[in-house]
């Protein structure tokens, strides 16, 4: 979004200027003066310092009239001014209505500060894309580039569309898309998505999704419909409004002609002007504009932050969250296979690997993938191979070079009687045992590697105050018990089906917990989808679980569940610290103004000015730090 100042909004503020200068000159004018002005003078001066202000407001109550929405603030606030100039109070019905005006500049500028870190989006879709083809390279929209298509992003590019890389090594800036502002290195054949910035030498991408399905496509569709789902306070507020407008004209009327039944010295102008005064006391604009700003304001921080809230209603959920239950793989772990360890025990290691290597090629498995890739770290070296057999359930065996070469699980050792140490069946990781010439000759284990922040994000949601941290996997007891360990994760259950981690929460929500369910599988959505709040890792995430979830963490990063929780908790306190404030001071200004204590200059400061700090107190979550 632009910091330019669109000329609707300048002429706003002009408006108001000039409004300001012409009040002054009638206050001048009126008190201080010598000089003798005719009346008719007077008022047409604060008539026109009204109608810069005033105008567009009671042209906006009006078409609500119309709409048969009468009671609203800029139906109260037409009332009380309009009233005021007609018995005379000129330079305070102008000055109550200018300072709703400003109050009112305060809001768009307040808005537009909390919309465009959410908007910023926006900027990180392109219109051209580089597609390579044979010998020739075009320029096309990234609408028109078929998927399966190689695109080039040369250095300082944004990515068009969600791909993975085809050249061996890029560093990309993800801060944009994530808010994280570490750069990114990735190698080949790993996964690149719309709005990264590629930093390095130019690179090539080999599309993998269309430009209507990218993960920033779908985030920017999310995020157009985030501010209209509205919070359980917010829709209390509007519906408070619309009957609470009516009881205070209804009091205002009272109070103008029930007192000439009780009282003996009745002035209809006085009472007149207390009911006025009663009236822009009661606008209740401070809550209708600082209770939906504190919401966006939180929004726009948790974007900040590489975190998509679907609606200010799941901020409300996130901050009474008592129980927080995680998947492992993808969550806490990478979910990436990496080798752990390499024991090699007849030849040297990195002959040991090489030959693993070369047989695993032959497997599409993600374990054998993750031996292949780990052997890139030696020299290459080719190897005939012949004689290649899978085993169903065991493993693989060939001739590598001129080498018999057998790589499986246990069981495989166990068919072709070859004799190993009976421990190592109890490691907890993974564990690929591997044969050289009918001979057992090492092992090496493949583990899904946690991730940097996991720890942290368990502390971090214990220091919220979070009762219940839980861990459902599908994974094996140990693997999870030994996750669990690492992370101080007191509860943590394996082998789960889908299924059965929905029995899980719905125990846990059938003993009234409040529950936070955080995952990244397409087996994740059905107990995102029944959770109270469904969190998705959504960088790496299933576009299932994406679109089923109520808070996307765009990062990928589980200590950004915590950042979730802080920044709902503190949108939460700044709402009920407005709407305690608003209340407070106008009950108390209300008082006084019934009983004559207060002018309409009391007045505006209840109203408009209560609005303004409210506005200022909202706008502090923009620069909290979380």
């Amino acid at each position: 979004m632009s910091k330019s100042i669109e000329p609707e909004v300048l002429r706003e503020y002009a408006f108001s200027v000039l409004s300001a200068i012409l009040l002054l000159v009638g206050i001048y004018l009126e008190f201080w003066s010598n000089i003798a002005i005719n009346e008719f003078i007077l008022i047409g001066v604060y008539l026109i310092a009204y109608s810069f202000v005033g105008l567009p407001v009671v042209w906006r109550s009006l078409k609500l009239i119309l709409r048969l929405d009468i009671f609203n603030e800029f139906f109260l606030m037409s009332l009380a001014t309009i009233g005021a100039i007609a018995i005379g109070e000129y330079a305070e019905g102008v000055a109550v209505m200018l300072f709703y005006s400003v109050g009112e500049l305060f809001q768009g500028a307040a808005v537009r500060k909390a919309r465009r870190s959410i908007e910023a989006l926006l900027k990180l879709q392109i219109e051209e894309v580089i597609v390579i083809g044979g010998n020739e390279k075009r320029t096309v929209h990234p609408r028109e580039v078929q998927i399966g298509d190689t695109i080039l992003v040369r250095s300082g590019d944004k990515v068009a569309l969600d791909g993975v890389l085809v050249s061996e090594r890029a560093t990309f800036n993800t801060s944009a898309l994530t808010g994280e502002s570490i750069p990114s290195d990735m190698n080949k054949e790993d996964k690149v998505l719309a709005g990264m910035v590629n930093l390095n030498e130019p690179c090539q991408i080999r599309v993998t999704t269309s430009y209507e399905n990218t993960k920033l496509s779908k985030i920017l569709k999310l995020v157009q419909d985030a501010t209209g789902r509205k919070a359980p306070t917010q829709r209390f507020i509007t519906k408070f409004a619309k009957v609470y407008t009516p009881i205070v004209v209804l009091l205002a009327t009272c109070l103008t002609f029930l007192p000439y039944f009780f009282t003996t010295d009745y002035v209809f102008v006085d009472w007149l002007y207390r009911a006025l005064i009663f009236l822009v006391i009661s606008c209740p604009c401070a809550l209708v504009i600082s209770i939906p700003l504190g919401y966006f304001g939180g929004l726009g921080a948790a974007s900040r932050h590489g975190i998509l809230v679907k609606g200010s209603n799941y901020l409300d959920l996130l901050a009474k969250v008592d129980t927080v239950v995680m998947d492992k793989t993808g969550t806490l772990t990478k979910g990436v296979f990496e080798v752990e360890k390499v024991v090699s025990q007849e030849i040297e290691e990195e002959l040991f690997v090489q030959l693993v290597a070369e047989l695993e090629k032959n497997s599409s498995h993600p374990i054998a993938q993750a031996i292949v890739k780990f052997s890139s770290r030696y020299r290459t070296i080719e190897y005939s191979t012949s004689d290649i057999e899978e085993i169903p359930g065991h493993g693989l065996k060939g001739k590598i070079g001129e080498h018999e070469v057998m790589a499986g699980n246990s069981r495989l050792m166990d068919k072709f009687g070859i004799t190993f140490d009976e421990e190592l069946k109890n490691n907890v990781n993974t564990t690929i045992f591997v044969a050289i010439n009918e001979k057992f000759a090492g092992y090496l284990t493949i583990a899904d590697t946690i991730k940097e922040d996991a720890k942290h994000a368990i502390t971090s949601l214990q220091e919220e105050g979070i009762e219940l941290v839980i861990m459902l996997s599908g994974d094996k007891q140990s693997v999870v018990d030994q996750v669990a360990k690492e992370l101080s994760i007191h509860v943590a259950k394996g082998n789960l089906l889908p299924e059965d981690k929905v029995n899980e929460v719905q125990l846990l929500k059938d003993k009234g917990r409040l529950i936070a369910f955080i995952g990244d599988g397409i087996n994740d959505a059905p107990v995102i989808a029944l959770s109270d709040v469904g969190m998705a890792m959504g960088g790496l995430g299933s576009d299932v679980a994406i679109e089923t979830a109520d808070v996307i963490i765009q990062t990928d990063h589980p200590s950004k569940i915590a950042t979730s929780i802080k920044i709902a908790k503190a949108t939460k306190r700044i709402v009920w610290q407005n709407i305690i404030f608003a209340f407070g001071v106008k009950l108390i200004v209300l008082i006084l103004g019934a009983g004559g204590l207060a002018s309409m200059w009391e007045a505006v400061f209840a109203d408009v000015g209560v609005a303004l700090l409210a506005i200022l107190n909202a706008m502090r979550i923009q620069r909290m730090k979380f």
